[in-house]
Parts: C-alpha cells; structure tokens; sequence
C-alpha cells in the first residue's frame, strides 16, 4: 500500500487520541439536554460551565464572554453581523482583503443587503496589513474592524496588538480577529481584542466545534435565534459533550504548541531551503510567517496539476484555503500580495504538524523536484 504523507494541516488536523477518548467516554453517559431541570440535564450543564471557565482561563478572559459555536465560519459571520446589527447608526466596516472567505462574504452580504459600506484594506507583499492604513480606515460610523491573525494561506502574521490597540483608544469600533490559525502558534493580547474566533478542528480537535469570544460590553444581536442557551446570544441545543472536550482540546493545543515550536520551525526551513534550490519554485510565504505554512508556487505547473501529482505520490496538500479549493481562481491572497496572475494560479500550501519528519520532508522536496522535471 502507497505511503500516504499529510502536509495539509491549516486545513484540519488529526484529532488528538486524549480528545477523541474523553469525548468518546463523554457520549457514553452524557446524552441528556443541559436545559433541563432534572438532575442529568443539571449535571451536564454544570459540566459544561466548568469547561467554559477554563476555556476563559487559558484565553485570559471571563466565563460569561465564551460563546460556543459550530467552529469558526459561524463565529466570524456571528461576530460582525452581531455588532452590526446591534447598532443600526454605524454602518461602515474595516476588514483586510486577505480574510476567510467567512468574512469576505458576510462584508459582502452586508453590503449587498442592507448597505453597509466596506473597507479593504490592502496589504503589503509579505502579505501583512499596515498599521497606518488601518488608522486612515477608520471613521465616526465604524462599527467594527474584523483582521485575521494568522493568514490561513501563506501564515503571514499581521500586528494585531498594535492594531488593537489603537481601535480601542482611538475609535468608536470594536476589535474582532480571526484567531483560526493562531491558536497554539502565536500569542496575543486579548486585553484590547472585543471578539475573537477559535475552531476545534484545527487544533486537533473536534469538526463542529468552536468559540466566540464576545466580552460582555460589546452590544450583540444573535445570529441564531433560540432560547436560552448561551445567555440568550446563541440558540439551538447545546452539542455539550463537543463544548465540554473543547477546553481539553485548547489545553493540549497550547501544551503541544509552545513544545513543538522549535521542531515545526526545524522542519519549516528545512523545506524552504530545499524549495530553493529548485529551479523556478518562488517562496510566497514571508520570512517570518508562523512556522508549519509554506506556501510556493511553481508557475509552469497550475496548482491543480501540481496537487493531483503530488497526491498520486502520496502527499496531501491544497491550494487556496480548502473553503476554496474547488474553485478554478488565482488566489486571491497572493493577487492582494501584488503576485501575478500565473503565480497566483499555480500555489501550493504545504502545511506541517508535530507529527511530520525530516524523512517525510526530504521525500517531498524529492517528489516536487520530479514533478517539475517532469511537467514543467
């Protein structure tokens, strides 16, 4: 049988043994609803808070700004449709045109619905949006200013503790941020940050599952509309046995995370040395984007046929962000980034856990080098 080699890891990850077996053991007994009043639906929901409270914990902030979701798609859509729909005056928004196609589309959406008007802001060609053009962005009716961490393509980093900070004291907006690929990776301060969206599935967690932070003093409409679960903020029966696993699943995550740093960023220029040193591949991930991301292209070899080589190989890596993955377009990150067209089309992101090798890596630049003799 073919050794198959998973480099795809910004996509999902592989569930942790520890989460897969304390959720397990959790379905086992945990079945009741916790909205109900007998003993097992109390139990479950105390069970629940208590997660919820070390979630708080490990994030630096209070039990009753956690908001559990279906992951991240909905915590981003939840984020700025909820502030915005909390304050019909202000109507403008500031994003970045390097988001998730979550918040592409919600700005979209909004404007296309209701009005609202959008500012994107561009960014530079490591992929980083600038401090400055975020002051010029922002206006008396900015609702909200919603900039990823960690791009999800090429794993550039953007300022976000400068960024959030200015927001802060210096406007009527609120801060919201896509932690998605942060999480585990790099370190914020959540003191100036009003929102933020965490997934589990990329954390070696669980699909279904995620987290909104909303501190309390930002005013919130929900976007799904229920009874009282979550304080009113987010309806629908609470998937408790998901919420519950999740504080282990981000305890992990952060554990693994600052003990694997070293060892993915090892591997990380590893790669990019040995990309290189081969004839027309060009590194579009900056220097200091977050380790385990690399994304490159090769411009005689669209994308496409490059995945379909390497997964005949044996290696499992995408694209554009795997939401976009069936689409026939550039990359519209690397397009932002000022890339041309042809190289836009022809990305590859390859990106590395903990669990990956030195020997896999090797055999990947190997495996590259052949396609690109081959087909290019």
């Amino acid at each position: 049988m073919q050794r198959r080699i998973y480099f795809d890891n910004a996509s999902t990850t592989n569930i942790h043994p520890e989460v897969l077996k304390t959720y397990e053991e959790l379905l086992e007994t945990y079945f009741a609803n916790s909205e109900s009043l007998y003993d097992e639906g109390s139990e479950i929901n105390r069970m629940m808070e208590k997660a919820r409270g070390a979630i708080a914990g490990l994030l630096g902030v209070h039990a009753e700004d956690i908001i559990f979701t279906s992951g991240s798609s909905e915590s981003n859509s939840a984020a700025i449709k909820g502030v915005c729909f909390a304050d019909l005056n202000r109507r403008h928004i500031v994003t970045t045109a390097i988001e998730h196609s979550s918040i592409l589309n919600c700005c979209s959406q909004l404007h296309r619905l209701f009005g609202y008007e959008i500012t994107y802001l561009p960014v530079d060609e490591s992929g980083t949006v600038s401090f400055e053009d975020v002051k010029k962005a922002l206006r008396d009716d900015t609702a909200i200013v919603s900039v990823m961490a960690v791009n999800n393509e090429t794993g550039a980093v953007n300022p976000i503790d400068e960024i959030a900070a200015y927001v802060k004291k210096n406007s009527r907006a609120y801060m919201h941020v896509d932690m998605t690929q942060a999480a585990g990776k790099v370190t914020f301060n959540m003191k100036n940050i009003d929102l933020a969206s965490y997934s589990a599935h990329k954390l070696e967690g669980l699909k279904g599952s995620g987290i909104l932070v909303k501190k309390t003093h930002v005013p919130f409409e929900p976007l799904i509309n229920g009874g009282q679960q979550e304080a009113g903020l987010r309806g629908g029966t609470a998937n408790a046995c998901i919420n519950m696993v999740f504080a282990k699943t981000l305890r992990l995550a952060l554990e693994n995370g600052r003990r694997s740093h070293a060892y993915i960023g090892e591997l990380t220029e590893r790669l990019k040395s040995g990309l290189l040193k081969i004839e027309g591949i060009e590194l579009n991930s900056p220097p200091d984007a977050v380790p385990g991301i690399v994304n490159f292209s090769y411009e005689s070899i669209p994308s496409e046929v490059m995945q379909n080589a390497l997964n005949r190989q044996g290696f499992m890596v995408s694209a554009r962000s795997t939401c976009a993955s069936k689409e026939n377009d550039p990359s519209y990150v690397l397009m932002a980034m000022g890339f041309s067209e042809r190289r836009a089309y022809s990305c590859i992101r390859v990106s590395r856990s903990r669990h990956n090798t030195e020997e896999e890596v090797d055999l990947f630049l190997k495996t590259v080098k052949e396609i690109t003799e081959q087909y290019g």
